[in-house]
This record gives structure tokens, C-alpha cells and sequence, in this order.
């Protein structure tokens, strides 16, 4: 396998001011890698086509990266990080601050980017790039979370803590937030002292390519940060590579299980965030005109393609007034293009996606459910999106346990509502669920709420605001089967820092000599007392 300098150099089709504003689609490119802080082409003759999902044009192919190319992405990472590892902790904060610059200098590209591969609203995306630039913001904050402790215990005595980086890790992302998931990995994986290679989905890399550009911009020296395309072969060697101490994976259950198994099984740590069944509970104190508008919102924006969605409605007494705020709040949503003005939810990424909602949509109905609103042949009024991936806000009623619509994750823009005969009963049927990523409570009642977030088993609680996902001064906190193992999920925050890092602890004597003390020389016989 050669340098980086036998690899073909290849470049980006975006600059800082210069991306795509509309759904006009040029020539197909072939999506470049990123090794040693260059772009360049893959060898690979696999390629993967990427559609645009609101008219499904061709944009770009996507590599499969070689076996040899995965070996070098991880060859440059591994001559990184014996020098990046030295790097004080403060000139890797001042590249992390530039980094930042850039992110929020591209903003509107990487939000561009994003609308069209992925096929979120502009003003969506917009919101995925923030989220991933909280977390390089927080991280900045390096200083202070790589602090260690110091503990004197005896005479002359003290033990230390030091966080140590681990060395090379990995990132392997989905398809749903193409810059906010990069960016839960790579400020706090590089910031820690750990070189990263990073698998963005191969359904949408463009916005990572293009957070590597800004990499190479900021300053991070050459491997530091290298990116690799790929499905099942790529992922079965990050998981089975020796050198890769780490993962981070966010991702479907089967896959999720799958990669915490293997890896896990591989010796490496592994934090893997998976699917989610999140529920809304409405009191009937709540304010029903907020608690719609927020359950609207958050059920079916981005298409309802988010692990936090809230796909399921809980309401105790009658719902009637609730619902049909609802549907009429659905209704006024605006499903276009995601760069068309006015435009709230876009398609869904692809057409087997689009089958797999409509089906889960077709079997709650053969299941003894109502179809309240249907969106199986919503589309836009615009005929060039004709060909989209398109499903409308659905919102089905009477909706049980039992049904395959409520114990699969959905992943569009479907609404679940069911009624329940108090706040035990609700809080039960929540918890009877498998999954534990996200859960709202709407109420007036600061005792309610009190005593919902006491006995309630989601790891994240919103109280009167949906899609409550910590801030990343904190960390993700899903918990049952919304994370592989059991385990807690620790992206960013100060337990990321501890995720991306080993505690290493020094216990010290340093005696004094009673020549020092007394200022004289001991010419007794040791007797080593």
C-alpha cells in the first residue's frame, strides 16, 4: 500500500461561497476520501449512487474504500498520534477555536450540503450544523475538563489522575444528521489527544467531507483526522482493526448491537447510541395550544427522521381537542424541497425508506388502528419533486402495545396516539416500552411533573418542550434498549471526555532526608527504619 502521495488528489464541489441554493443537479461527482489532510480519489471501481431524496437526480458516488485504503487511513492515524498526543492542551484548544471560526464561517454550506443529500429544510439543516458546533464549542473548554486530581494520603505521600488519550478511534455516523454526529465525535475524540477515523453514512458524506476540509484549515496536523467511505466491509474493519482502541457508532438497533458485539468482543470500548420509541404525555392541564404546536413539531420535523422524534402521543381523559389541534396544525405544514422558501419537512432519504413507512402506516390500519391523516400520496404541488421520497405528516389513533406500527421505530413523519386513564397508567405504558432514548410530559402541575421525572425510565426528560437532548455541556443519556449493552452513551460532555481518555493514576513518595531537614550530614549506620 502506498503514501498518501500515490493517491490521485481530488477536491470538494463547494467552496466557502460557492454551493448548490436550489435542487439543480450538474454532473454526478465521485465523492473524494480523506487521508494525511488531503483529498483524493479511491481506487475502489464499487461505487455507491447518492440521489438526491426530493427528486432522486443523481449527485454524486460514493466509494467503497479498498482494503488497502482502510489500512492506510489507519497507517496515517497511528504515525499521528505519538506527536498529537504531545501536543499541549492548549494548542490544541487554539486549533479547536479556529475550527469553530470555519464551521460557523460555512454554515450556509454545510447546510446546503446537507439539504441536498440528505433532504432536510435548509432552515433544518441549519439547525443540525449548531447542534454539532455546541459540542466543538464545548469542547474548546479542553483545559479545564483534562484537569487531573491530586490527593496527599500519607507522609511525603500523593496519588495522581491523569487522563490519557487511548490513541486511534472511530467514528461510524448515520444517515439522519450529517454534521451534528460528526461533531459529537471528532472536537472531543482530537481535542482529548486521540487521532480519529471517521465513516460518515454513505447515503450523505458531504457535509463531513466538508467538515474535513475545514480540519486541514484550523490546523490539525496531517492524520490527525482521516475520513473513509464504506457499508458492511468498512465497518467489519473498523470493528475487527487491532489499532482502533474506540468506537462511536449512532445507528439502527440491528446494526447498533451488532457493532457493540463485535467491537466489544474485540477488546475495544464501545458507545453505541441506537433506535428510540419516544413518547409525549399529555395532561389534561396542560396548554393544549403549546403542548400541539411542540408534539407537531417535533414528530414531524425532518421528516420524523431523528432518534428524539416523539412518535408517540399519550393524552389521559379525552383527547378529542388535543387531536384535532393537531391535525389541524399537521395540516399547515409545509412539505416542499428543502431549499423552496416556506418549505417544514422535506422526504424521506430514500424510496425503500418511503416503503418501509408506508407499510408500518398500512399494517396499523390492518391492526385495528385509525388513519386519522394520511400522507402515503402527500407530495408537492411542484411537478420536478414528483419522483421524491415523499410522505406527509400521518396521525393514527387508537393505537395499542400490540401493534407493529408502536414496537417498530418508524422513522418518518407518523404520529402514534393512544389515550390513557391517568398519569400511573401513562408512566406504565412508557415504561413497559423497550426503548429509553427521549420522553415529554406537558402539564401545569410542577408536582406532576415532579413525580413523572421520579418514576419514569427515559434517560431524557422534557418537561412542557419536546426533543429534550442535553446541551453539550452535559452528555446523551438514553438508556434500555436505546443503547447497546446496557450502557450509558457518553458522546460529548465531560463523560465524553472520559469516554476518548484513560485514567491513569500515579501514587508518589518523595521522602525527605534529614541531612535536608537538620542541614547536616547523617553519619549513623542506615538501619532502614
Amino acid at each position: 500500500m502506498g503514501s498518501v502521495d500515490t493517491y490521485k488528489p481530488a477536491s470538494l464541489p463547494t467552496t466557502t461561497t460557492s454551493y448548490p441554493t436550489d435542487h439543480t443537479v450538474g454532473e454526478p461527482t465521485i465523492t473524494p476520501w480523506f487521508i494525511d489532510n488531503k483529498f483524493v480519489q479511491s481506487s475502489s471501481t464499487e461505487l455507491i449512487d447518492l440521489f438526491d431524496p426530493a427528486t432522486n437526480q443523481l449527485v454524486t458516488r460514493v466509494p467503497q474504500n479498498t482494503q488497502d485504503e482502510l489500512v492506510a487511513a489507519v497507517d496515517s492515524a497511528e504515525k499521528a498520534f505519538p506527536s498529537w498526543k504531545q501536543t499541549s492542551v492548549l494548542a490544541r484548544q487554539q486549533i479547536m477555536f479556529k475550527f469553530v471560526a470555519l464551521i460557523r464561517e460555512n454554515w450556509d454550506r454545510l447546510a446546503a450540503v446537507i439539504t441536498l443529500e440528505q433532504g432536510k429544510t435548509v432552515a433544518d439543516a441549519k439547525g443540525d450544523v449548531l447542534r454539532g458546533l455546541q459540542v466543538a464549542e464545548a469542547a474548546c473548554a479542553a483545559p479545564e475538563l483534562l484537569k487531573g486530581e491530586v490527593l496527599p494520603i500519607g507522609k511525603d505521600l500523593e496519588t495522581r489522575t491523569y487522563l490519557e488519550p487511548l490513541g486511534v478511534v472511530a467514528a461510524i455516523c448515520p444517515f439522519n444528521f450529517p454534521a451534528m454526529i460528526p461533531l459529537w465525535s471528532l472536537p472531543i475524540a482530537t481535542i482529548t489527544g486521540n487521532t480519529l477515523v471517521l465513516k460518515p453514512s454513505e447515503r450523505d458524506p458531504g457535509a463531513a467531507m466538508v467538515l474535513a476540509e475545514l480540519c486541514q484549515k484550523a490546523g490539525f496536523p496531517d492524520g490527525v483526522i482521516n475520513i473513509v467511505h464504506g457499508t458492511h466491509r468498512a465497518v467489519n474493519f473498523i470493528l475487527d482493526e487491532p489499532r482502533i482502541k474506540a468506537i462511536s457508532f449512532v445507528g439502527s438497533n440491528a446494526a447498533g448491537e451488532y457493532v457493540y458485539a463485535r467491537g466489544s468482543a474485540n477488546g475495544k470500548r464501545v458507545q453505541a447510541n441506537l433506535g428510540a420509541k419516544n413518547h409525549a404525555l399529555v395532561m389534561p392541564d396542560a396548554d393544549l395550544d403549546q403542548a400541539a404546536n411542540a408534539i407537531a413539531g417535533a414528530a414531524f420535523g425532518a421528516a420524523g427522521q431523528r432518534c428524539m422524534a416523539l412518535s408517540t402521543l399519550l393524552y389521559v381523559g379525552d383527547g378529542q381537542d388535543l387531536i384535532q389541534k393537531l391535525v389541524d396544525s399537521a395540516k399547515g405544514l409545509s412539505m416542499d424541497g428543502g431549499f423552496q422558501k416556506g418549505a417544514d419537512l422535506g422526504p424521506v432519504i430514500s424510496p425503500e425508506s418511503k416503503a418501509r413507512v408506508e407499510s408500518l402506516i398500512a399494517s396499523a390500519e390492518e391492526d385495528g388502528a385509525t388513519i386519522l391523516l394520511d400522507g402515503r400520496n402527500a407530495k408537492p404541488q411542484d411537478s420536478k419533486f414528483a419522483n421524491g421520497n415523499w410522505v406527509g405528516p400521518t396521525i393514527i389513533t387508537g393505537v395499542k402495545p400490540s401493534m407493529r406500527c408502536y414496537k417498530e421505530e418508524i422513522f418518518g413523519p407518523v404520529l402514534l396516539c393512544a389515550s390513557v386513564d391517568s398519569l400511573d397508567a401513562g408512566i406504565q405504558f412508557i415504561n413497559d416500552n423497550e426503548y429509553g432514548n427521549g420522553v415529554a410530559i406537558f402539564t401545569s402541575s410542577g408536582s406532576i411533573a415532579d413525580y413523572f421525572r421520579r418514576n419514569i425510565q427515559a434517560g431524557q426528560v422534557g418537561i412542557n418542550l419536546p426533543i429534550p437532548v442535553p446541551l453539550p455541556m452535559f452528555s446523551f443519556t438514553g438508556n434500555k434498549r436505546s443503547v447497546a449493552g446496557g450502557g450509558a452513551t457518553t458522546f460529548y460532555g465531560r463523560p465524553g471526555v472520559r469516554f476518548y481518555t484513560q485514567q491513569q493514576t500515579v501514587t508518589s513518595r518523595w521522602p525527605i532526608s534529614k541531612a535536608v531537614v537538620s542541614g547536616k550530614a547523617d553519619v549513623i549506620m542506615p538501619q532502614h527504619i
